[in-house]
């Protein structure tokens, strides 16, 4: 564990190993190693623009607990740029060799945790099971099993128990056949499904439900969108997008309340409100078979 400054200078003359950030005050940095990850627990610690870049030969897993900000723009190199303003509760990943760089200025006062993944170490050697494929760039997406184990390890970042260490590296290992499983998974959805909507059909259903997401949605309205019967339209959105469409809408809307839970001035209640639940009850109910918590429990796990 350590406190880590780095200066720009530095960083324009031969890229850092870990992300470079500034102003580098405007950061507390703990950092810990187990092989073949290194984590790299960051808190902002002034509402001021900052900004930070990072390039190197390993992956960089990003998992962003809180992250609002009033103006900024970020690019992994390979992606249009983003100017998304709330991104809590979010994961990036950079591949080797690949730029990432971004420039903020923050509504709250982030906290950020950096996984610096050597895909060179013998964790993946084939005799432990992992073949590692090419990793594809990704910004601002949710994994649920990759985040989990994200914050398990954070949670490690620091701990001096002896058993910690072989805790953390066997999370370490987790983690990285839940990132190899992502990309395959990504690269079989990508294959042409038969049966399944078109990419403009998608498109057009799932602006329409992000934009109606408080609402009730009726499968025919869906269907009308598509221009298909209700039957043709329940089988190929399912085939697209791996869940039935009442369940893709319930999910967005559990992911925009995980989102309105980060900021404390929201109760419950109205954020149950602002997501359709006419009864915290109903909301409570939801988001527990959804998350295994309830929006009370998520929002201390969240202080902790």
């Amino acid at each position: 564990m350590s406190d880590v400054g780095i200066s720009r200078s530095d960083f324009r003359a031969s890229p850092p190993p870990i992300v470079d950030i500034s102003p580098p005050d405007i950061a507390r940095r703990r950092l810990t190693t187990w092989g073949a990850i290194q984590a790299d627990n960051v808190r902002i610690t002034r509402r001021e623009t900052f900004e930070y870049g990072f390039r190197a030969r390993r992956h960089l897993l990003i998992a962003y607990e809180r992250a609002e900000r009033d103006d900024g723009e970020t690019l992994i190199e390979g992606l249009p740029k983003s100017t998304l303003r709330e991104f809590n509760w979010k994961l990036s990943l950079v591949p080797a060799g690949h730029r990432f760089y971004g420039w903020q200025t923050p509504r709250v006062l982030t906290r950020v945790t950096y996984f610096y993944i050597d895909s060179q170490d013998q964790l993946f050697d084939p005799r432990s099971g992992i073949t590692c494929p090419a990793i594809s760039p990704r910004l601002f997406f949710f994994d649920q099993a990759v985040w989990d184990t994200a914050l398990k390890l954070k949670a490690e970042v620091g701990n001096s128990d002896p058993w910690s260490r072989e805790y953390a590296e066997a999370l370490s290992l987790v983690l990285m056949h839940e990132i190899v499983r992502l990309e395959r998974a990504t690269s079989a959805a990508a294959k042409p499904l038969r049966g399944g909507l078109p990419v403009w059909q998608q498109k057009r259903v799932v602006e329409f439900i992000e934009e109606h997401l408080a609402e009730e949605i009726s499968l025919a309205a869906l269907a009308a969108l598509a221009d298909l019967s209700l039957y043709h339209f329940a089988r190929a959105f399912t085939q697209s997008f791996s869940m039935p469409p009442h369940r893709y809408h319930m999910a967005r809307r559990m992911d925009r309340a995980r989102s309105l839970l980060q900021r404390r001035s929201l109760s419950v209640t109205q954020i149950g409100i602002q997501i359709g639940f006419r009864e915290t009850s109903s909301f409570t109910r939801a988001f527990r078979r959804f998350t295994g918590l309830t929006p009370t429990e998520y929002r201390r796990h969240r202080d902790d």
